[in-house]
């Protein structure tokens, strides 16, 4: 409660204990243009080689005919994926990759998308596509219908894939870690060596899902071309 008009100034003011009135003089440094930082950071040079590198990997997957800068919205699809991934592994932050709203809000646009483009501009291509070469002629109906329903399925599988894979890893560190209050010190060390390697497990799960949804995706959009 303000006593009174200077109070506001007072530096023992706090929130949870954390006192809170000098971080005015740092949230300038956030606020400061790249053109003040003569040099990159590390993390920006980090961050630059990873871009690069998903860059000519998704470029080599699509191929010299698609549109310029296809990749860099493939590169931000995967960005979006690992930041949200990585931040369900923190305490009480819910994984929105998890659900599957975040993730069929991804896959579905996606794949709508591919199917409208190809199927408008390169309708032949398309047909031609539910009939892999060399097919005897009496299998290709059968043929036809497995790979329509392999195509149509696949925003599912997308979806399916991000979340139970993000689901499974949390459940399961979450069951482990309820078991602790009824162990013993010794079964709670190896609980705890456990529990730490089941995140290491986890962080290595959060990349490789997102790479795994962005390459399908990059994949997916490849054959439409």
């Amino acid at each position: 409660m303000m006593m009174n008009l200077f109070s506001i100034f007072d530096p023992s003011t706090n929130i949870f204990n954390l006192s809170l009135n000098w971080m005015s003089s740092f949230l300038g440094i956030l606020l400061f243009p790249m053109i003040f930082w003569f040099t990159p950071s590390r993390m920006t040079i980090f961050w630059n080689k990873i871009f690069i590198t998903l860059h000519k990997e998704f470029k080599m997957l699509i191929g010299i005919n698609s549109f310029n800068g296809t990749t860099f919205m493939f590169i931000s699809l995967f960005t979006f994926i690992l930041f949200n991934n990585f931040l369900g592994l923190f305490p009480y932050i819910f994984t929105s990759t998890s659900h599957m709203t975040i993730t069929l809000s991804l896959a579905l646009p996606l794949w709508l998308s591919f199917m409208m483009f190809g199927w408008i501009n390169n309708t032949k291509h398309m047909f031609a596509h539910l009939v892999p070469q060399g097919t005897p002629s009496i299998l290709m109906p059968f043929m036809v219908l497995i790979e329509t329903i392999s195509n149509v399925i696949r925003p599912g599988t997308l979806a399916v894939r991000l979340s139970a894979n993000m689901i499974a890893g949390h459940l399961l560190l979450t069951l482990l870690g309820n078991t602790g209050n009824s162990l013993s010190t010794m079964l709670i060390s190896i609980l705890i060596i456990t529990q730490l390697l089941l995140l290491m497990l986890e962080s290595a799960v959060a990349i490789i899902q997102a790479y795994v949804f962005t390459i399908l995706s990059t994949l997916y959009s490849s054959e439409i071309i």
